[in-house]
Formats: C-alpha cells, sequence, structure tokens
C-alpha cells in the first residue's frame, strides 16, 4: 500500500478508487457491458481501464478526503450514482425482455426455454430472440459509446466530491422502473393484439363448427400469425429502441443532482 501511495500519490490512488465505484455498476445492469459472453475476468479488466484513464482528469482541482470514514462514504455515494445510471439505461433493455415473454405466452413458446446467452439464464425462444435483436441495435447505433460519454457526463453533473440529491436520484430510478412494463406494451403490443383477435377468431369458430379441433388447427394458426408480424415488426422496433437509448440516457443524466 505504501509503495502505491509513492507511485501513484494518495489523491490518484483514493480518485482511481472513486472512479471505479462509479464506473463497476455498468458492468453489472448496463446492456452489453454486462452480458454474460464476455467473460467476468475481460469485464473487470475494461473496468479498471476506464478507471485508470478516467481518475487523473477527474481528480484535477478537487481535494479528496483520505480518512477511513470519509473515504467509505465517498466509495458508498459513488456506487449509489453508478447504480442509478446503470440501472436507467437496462430497465429499457428489459423492458424488451419482458415482451418478448408476453409473446412468448401468447404465442404458446414459453412450454420450451434454452438458456440465453446474454443473461446466462433460461428463457423462453422470443424473449431470447428479442434480447439479442436489442443487443446487435445496441452495437450497431453505437449504443456503447453513448453510454461512455453518458458516463463521462455524469461527473459533470455530480462531481467526485460532491453528494447527489437523493430524492432526484430515487425518483429517476422509479419511473425507470414503473416504465418496464408500459415499454413492454409498446413493443409487444401490435402482435399480442393480432394474436388475441386469432384466439377470438377461433372461438367463433368453435361455436359454429364443434366438430372442428380448435386446439389442433388454432396453435399452428397462432404460430403463424405471431411470426409473421413478429417479423413485420421488428424494424419498427429496432427504431423504438435507438430512440429509447439516448432518451433513457438522457432520463438517466435528468436524475443526478448535486444536493
Amino acid at each position: 500500500m505504501n509503495l502505491l501511495l509513492k507511485q501513484f500519490g494518495e489523491q490518484n490512488l483514493v480518485g482511481f478508487i472513486l472512479v471505479l465505484a462509479r464506473v463497476s455498476p455498468m458492468f453489472v445492469l448496463a446492456p452489453l457491458f454486462s452480458s454474460r459472453l464476455v467473460p467476468g475476468r475481460v469485464r473487470g479488466i475494461v473496468a479498471v481501464a476506464l478507471a485508470i484513464g478516467l481518475s487523473p482528469v477527474l481528480v484535477r482541482g478537487h481535494h479528496l478526503a483520505t480518512a477511513p470514514a470519509d473515504l467509505v462514504w465517498l466509495i458508498g455515494k459513488e456506487l449509489l450514482i453508478g447504480l442509478a445510471f446503470a440501472f436507467v439505461i437496462g430497465a429499457l433493455f428489459s423492458a424488451v425482455t419482458v415482451a418478448g415473454s408476453l409473446l412468448d405466452t401468447a404465442i404458446g413458446f414459453s412450454y420450451g426455454s434454452l438458456v440465453d446467452p446474454v443473461t446466462g439464464t433460461q428463457s423462453s425462444v422470443l424473449q431470447q430472440a428479442y434480447s439479442l435483436v436489442a443487443i446487435l441495435v445496441f452495437i450497431g447505433i453505437g449504443g456503447d459509446g453513448w453510454v461512455l460519454k453518458g458516463l463521462a457526463r455524469t461527473y459533470d453533473l455530480v462531481p467526485i466530491d460532491k453528494m447527489p440529491q437523493l430524492g432526484s436520484l430515487v425518483a429517476g430510478v422509479n419511473t425507470a422502473f414503473v416504465g418496464i412494463f408500459a415499454a413492454a406494451i409498446q413493443v409487444a403490443g401490435p402482435v399480442l393484439l393480432a394474436i388475441v383477435l386469432t384466439d377470438a377468431a377461433f372461438g367463433l369458430v368453435s361455436r359454429v363448427m364443434p366438430q372442428l379441433n380448435v386446439f389442433g388447427v388454432g396453435f399452428p394458426a397462432k404460430v403463424t400469425v405471431g411470426l409473421l408480424l413478429i417479423g413485420v415488426s421488428l424494424p419498427f422496433v429496432a427504431a423504438w429502441l435507438a430512440d429509447g437509448v439516448q432518451g433513457s440516457i438522457s432520463d438517466a443524466l435528468r436524475a443526478l443532482k448535486v444536493a
């Protein structure tokens, strides 16, 4: 520890720890950065590299407290800001995953499940497909660069030695959480409506033709209608997601205010 202090200086070392505390939650909650496709060791190395690159710039002009009690308080504050920023952005992609889950249930694909390579958890077919499409769109529009720019912008709004306004921070996180289901309905709404109308049509047919095996005919029909409409609606979902990424970063930044 003494050797580190001599080589880097006390203020630079404290600054590195604080920047790492704000950057790290992004590799746990933010899209792409938290993907299980990227090994944990690689994510850790990238987080440390970002902290090393940012800390000399961010520490300049600030005198950071080095007492153990003050340092614990500062680390907790930085973790809170990083968690809020990453959660608001990740909520948008959670909405896309929920939309896929709703469609799986409506069409009937929820009976089978696969391991989602993005999250590393069990998921159904469309849930996994929507998750992968969201990540591809995120990469295609340069969303990773936007997130990093947004992260750097957080230091302009709440400097490394300042306390965020907790009320605004909690309100921003709460708004993102509440909006997950509403956003999922926006994504899956057209296909869900078509599936409901298909079910209603087969209900009427079963009343007119009781001898028809509605379950045997209805399931393939629902799958066909669902997949056709998903194929038609995916380009619009991609455009919606591109706008949503910018909006979610803006929302995350608006939630950050100095106390």
